[in-house]
């Protein structure tokens, strides 16, 4: 049945199969940077985004070659910046050592990371397990191969949706012991409005287009912001680092 199963996926996935532009390539430093914009981030929003920074920085010299401050205004709007200061870090270590045999060993790279930039990069046969490939593998109690990684995100992503799954549609639903079922609301993220995450964004925001005197800003987000690598306080000034 699995194989089975396989083959109904991937050739769903030829047919209708998303067209990201980080699948167009398998140059390791281009994936890191999508599977980095990608955490937390919705598709739609990093396109744009991760073509204008690749176009900036088509490789990891040049992005290691680029200041803290200008990939940190270069982040914004993407949130979570922290995650440019580690892809930033992460250049510099590439750029001057190589990748690393374990690539868990740069800044912000964790386990599925590292087996994304495996698979899609360097062809390893690997299967990395993000949150859609996770959700269709339980649901339907079939494994399958690293070859149907992209076909797993994109059903994940698209059909085997977390509540209500779209059955009528999913070419895995014939032999699928979940089809039909329903699922409890996912926890709810914290509310972004008048949270301390909203305090940081505006911060960070306001000190990328010039540096403010410590005493005008929220000081408790200025030492967040400072701990995380994000700004720099120098004599009473914050600016970018």
């Amino acid at each position: 049945m699995v194989e089975r199963q396989e083959r109904r996926l991937l050739a769903w996935y030829e047919e209708y199969g998303r067209d990201l532009p980080w699948r167009r390539t398998r140059d390791p430093y281009a994936i890191l940077v999508s599977e980095v914009m990608l955490q937390q981030t919705q598709v739609e929003r990093v396109v744009p985004r991760y073509e204008a920074w690749l176009e900036r920085w088509p490789t990891v010299e040049s992005l290691a070659a680029a200041t803290r401050a200008e990939v940190i205004r270069a982040w914004q709007g993407l949130g979570y910046n922290r995650r440019a200061v580690n892809l930033h870090l992460a250049a510099e270590i590439v750029a001057r050592s190589g990748w690393p045999d374990d690539l868990t060993e740069l800044p912000g790279v964790g386990r599925y990371t590292e087996d994304a930039v495996r698979r899609f990069a360097f062809h390893e046969a690997v299967l990395p397990l993000d949150t859609n490939v996770r959700r269709v593998q339980e649901r339907t109690s079939a494994s399958f191969s690293p070859t149907a990684t992209h076909a797993l995100m994109d059903l994940g992503a698209t059909l085997c949706l977390a509540r209500i799954p779209r059955c009528g549609y999913c070419p895995l639903a014939v032999e699928c012991p979940s089809r039909g079922r329903r699922y409890e609301p996912l926890r709810k993220q914290s509310r972004f409005e008048g949270s301390f995450r909203q305090r940081r964004a505006r911060i960070l925001r306001l000190v990328a287009e010039e540096a403010r005197p410590l005493a005008s800003l929220d000081e408790p987000v200025v030492a967040a912001l400072a701990r995380d690598g994000l700004v720099a306080v120098d004599e009473g000034v914050v600016r970018l680092p």
